[in-house]
């Protein structure tokens, strides 16, 4: 199955199929702070680096989340994943052994998440030449200066 980054030729068809030019007529507030609130949380590279984890590789223990991740301290990844719980991102579920075992597997609303973001993978992959172009067109005249 083809990817972009790590998502599926589906996710893709499902963020084309949902983008639209036309901006809404008018705006729920409640959806703008909402929106708000997740463009924060997706700037968060913590919260997508998780969201692709368990996205590509199911329900994984907290350490195992932190060793793919890479980088992350125990403290961030903690606080990541309760925002994302809290969010109704992933569930977490606590499994009644000694030493207990805890697992992170993300909801259908985590999932859907991720093919929003896949529109940011398409975007990138449309544009790049263009940025780029830009962006050298950018240094030569700060050089100049």
């Amino acid at each position: 199955m083809a990817t972009h980054g790590r998502f599926t030729e589906d996710q893709v068809a499902a963020a084309r199929a949902h983008s639209t030019d036309d901006p809404p007529a008018e705006v729920d507030p409640r959806v703008e702070q909402l929106v708000n609130d997740l463009i924060g949380r997706v700037a968060d590279k913590w919260t997508m680096l998780i969201l692709e984890i368990l996205a590509e590789h199911g329900e994984l223990r907290f350490t195992r989340i932190g060793k793919l991740v890479g980088g992350i301290s125990q403290k961030m990844l903690t606080q990541t994943l309760r925002q994302m719980e809290r969010d109704g991102l992933l569930v977490r579920t606590v499994h009644p052994v000694v030493p207990p075992r805890v697992e992170y597997r993300l909801t259908a609303l985590g999932l859907s998440l991720g093919a929003a973001f896949c529109g940011v993978w398409i975007w990138a992959g449309d544009h790049l030449a263009q940025v780029e172009q830009a962006r050298r067109a950018f240094d030569e005249r700060a050089a100049r200066e």
